[in-house]
């Protein structure tokens, strides 16, 4: 048996070549030894699988698995979490842009063994030239679950899981959910991070153990260009504010992101495409069964004045809150 538990790396990848080789070189490096790398190919066009294949043949760890029909990119996500091995104890996404700095695996499984209860491992990444995701107290790498729940939904922490590559999940979470990721929702993976913390707690590198590059033509920047972030942030509080929050809290916290749903559709009336976003939206608030028009979003303005008003306090302070 071998002395490290196996983590599990999976690569879902449609026409990554630009990149590709660096982000499967970074695995090779990894310091930790017990991994296998799973590449999850969606019919790619260009050098993608030809990459992927003179890799495999020079390390047996790294197995590639080509589809025969080009799917979603969330789908090929699902897609790609259904090869992790039952033999992994952990299992992590990195994306064909991206690359794991040599310590990446190392760091996060000593905190996830340091804390038998943890489901979630994330870390701070390097994206373009900025560090980003941090945000916890330095002295903080172990929040229970539940709490890490509650601090997002009320805005009290920020944003820390930041994408599939700074983040490492245990596998037995993964085999034990009835769903993977919910392919309708642009932000699945800020969902699949609460649906996770519901069986387990989280744990916390304050290091940068990767690097994501921005590019035009990303997944992240469609999501950006159709406003789909606040889409997220809704569907998240729409399933898991009920469980966390009190019914004031919720309400005043959904109040406050429907003005902000509010105002980015305002601003979406003046984007290159208003049409293809307004069309993508009503779509999904059909999915979520989110009914509001113009006078629902007034009597929200006029309902979040009224709080405003009489507890001027309590609005500074939420004014200086860090940002979903």
């Amino acid at each position: 048996m071998h002395p490290q538990p196996l983590v599990c790396v999976v690569t879902p990848v449609y026409n990554g070549a630009e990149f590709f080789d660096e982000c499967i070189q970074s695995v090779l490096d990894q310091t930790y030894s017990n991994w296998e790398y799973c590449i999850v190919d969606n019919c790619s066009t260009d050098q993608t699988l030809a990459i992927a294949e003179r890799h495999a043949a020079r390390d047996p760890r790294i197995r590639i698995l080509r589809h025969r029909e080009h799917v979603g990119i969330i789908q090929n996500h699902n897609r790609a979490l259904r090869q992790v091995s039952p033999a992994s104890k952990y299992f992590k996404l990195l994306f064909a842009d991206d690359l794991l700095y040599p310590d990446c695996l190392e760091k996060m499984v000593g905190i996830a063994e340091t804390h038998p209860t943890v489901g979630l491992v994330c870390a701070c990444s390097l994206q373009g030239d900025q560090v980003v995701w941090g945000g916890l107290p330095p002295a903080t790498n172990f929040v229970p679950g539940d709490e890490l729940c509650r601090l997002r939904l009320l805005g009290n922490v920020p944003y820390v899981f930041g994408t599939g590559t700074s983040q490492m999940f245990r596998s037995d979470i993964l085999r034990s959910a009835e769903t993977l990721y919910d392919e309708s929702n642009l932000h699945a993976d800020h969902e699949f991070c609460f649906d996770v913390l519901q069986r387990a707690d989280f744990g916390f590198v304050h290091e940068v153990l990767g690097y994501s590059r921005l590019r035009n033509e990303s997944w992240s920047s469609f999501a950006e260009s159709m406003n789909g972030i606040i889409l997220g942030n809704l569907t998240v509080l729409l399933k898991y504010g009920p469980k966390y929050l009190d019914d004031a809290e919720y309400r005043l916290e959904m109040d406050c992101l429907l003005a902000r749903y509010g105002m980015v559709l305002g601003k979406g009336l003046f984007c290159r495409e208003p049409a293809r976003i307004w069309r993508f939206h009503r779509k999904r608030r059909e999915e979520l069964g989110l009914r509001v028009g113009l006078w629902s979003f007034l009597c929200v303005f006029v309902r979040l004045l009224t709080w405003i008003v009489l507890h001027p306090r309590a609005a500074l302070q939420r004014a200086r809150r860090p940002n979903r």
